[in-house]
């Protein structure tokens, strides 16, 4: 977001942060300089009740924790302690969605899934542009020096198109998340549906695919419930990489019937198999989300890593608000085998 841009222009511009809330119907964080407080420790510390959020993403910033998830121009809520979230300022990455996707992608509205990671200097924000149920989609780029609005430094620049995927494809581009392997090298997974999760290795300096490796790997896979498998997130833990995934259906509030899943592999590109021995490309994955009476579809999670703590991000539909989709945080616990599981409050 340029730096020009004031809270003014925002306001003047009717802009709508997804779910239909308006900017002048939303509070702003005080813009002076804050310390992030020490994070929550157990479940009974952690926010759940914030409203409107799908698809979650969190990274710790210089000075405050960045959620970014599902919506208009990607909408951006700041805390300082990972309980109270308000919406930034800016409030929204973009002010609109940029030239080459909507030439891209006819009819794209909203842009999906958000990763957030940083390398080489800059973060860089990953973003799927598409439309519902179609494989013609792309994901994009846009990088920033830094995630305080205040500092002179902060522009959001968009780099454009990273990879993109055809109707004739047999794989679907869209739902990032970077991860970096042990040498400190990029790669990028995504996919959704289709023949299921793919994974290309990243330049690090440009952050577009390597020239040096060119090889499309595929991750996961299903062939049940139409192939429903998207929104994978890659951790690095103790001399495994953990591939979370989520099964089935989402955005079908309180009939939403996602959940999130888990396998792990001693290389990043894989195979990946789960606490059984399955492997992830024939089906595997070991459930680690349930829902509730109350909180139904608990799916497409990220990863915040603080302290020796990995806390499970994701949202879930409210069946006290009529499906509302909702911000979730739970903190992951580790058995003695180095498998994860929520840790119960």
């Amino acid at each position: 977001m340029p730096k020009s841009i004031t809270r003014r222009d925002f306001l003047r511009s009717g802009a709508v942060l997804g779910a239909g809330v308006g900017l002048s119907h939303v509070r702003f964080l005080p813009r002076h300089q804050e310390t992030p407080e020490v994070p929550p420790t157990t479940p009974f510390e952690i926010a759940e009740n914030v409203p409107h959020v799908h698809d979650p993403m969190i990274i710790r910033g210089e000075d405050a924790y960045y959620l970014f998830s599902t919506g208009a121009n990607i909408p951006v809520r700041r805390s300082v302690n990972l309980v109270e979230w308000s919406l930034a300022f800016p409030p929204t990455v973009q002010r609109r969605l940029p030239d080459w996707a909507r030439e891209a992608i006819p009819g794209a509205g909203d842009i999906w899934a958000p990763d957030v990671s940083y390398f080489n200097g800059k973060y860089h924000l990953y973003y799927s542009v598409s439309t519902f149920g179609s494989n013609r989609s792309a994901i994009g780029l846009t990088t920033n020096t830094t995630l305080d609005a205040t500092s002179d430094a902060f522009e959001w620049v968009d780099q454009g198109m990273v990879v993109e995927s055809q109707r004739s494809f047999n794989y679907n581009c869209i739902d990032p998340n970077l991860v970096l392997d042990a040498d400190g090298a990029p790669w990028l997974a995504f996919g959704s549906f289709w023949t299921g999760i793919k994974m290309r290795r990243i330049d690090i300096a440009t952050g577009k695919p390597s020239t040096e490796d060119e090889r499309l790997y595929s991750l996961a896979q299903r062939f049940v419930e139409a192939g429903s498998v998207e929104a994978a997130f890659i951790v690095r833990r103790e001399g495994f990489y953990y591939l979370f995934v989520s099964f089935d259906f989402c955005c079908r509030g309180v009939d939403s019937t996602y959940r999130v899943m888990v396998g792990r592999s001693e290389a990043v590109t894989g195979p990946y198999v789960d606490h059984d021995g399955v492997e992830m490309l024939r089906g595997g994955g070991t459930q680690i989300t349930f829902p509730t009476e109350r909180w139904k579809g608990p799916g497409h999670c990220s990863i915040l890593q603080e302290n020796g703590i990995y806390y499970l991000v994701y949202h879930s539909y409210d069946a006290e608000l009529r499906g509302t989709p909702t911000l979730r945080i739970d903190i992951l616990q580790w058995d003695a085998d180095g498998w994860p599981s929520i840790m119960q409050a």
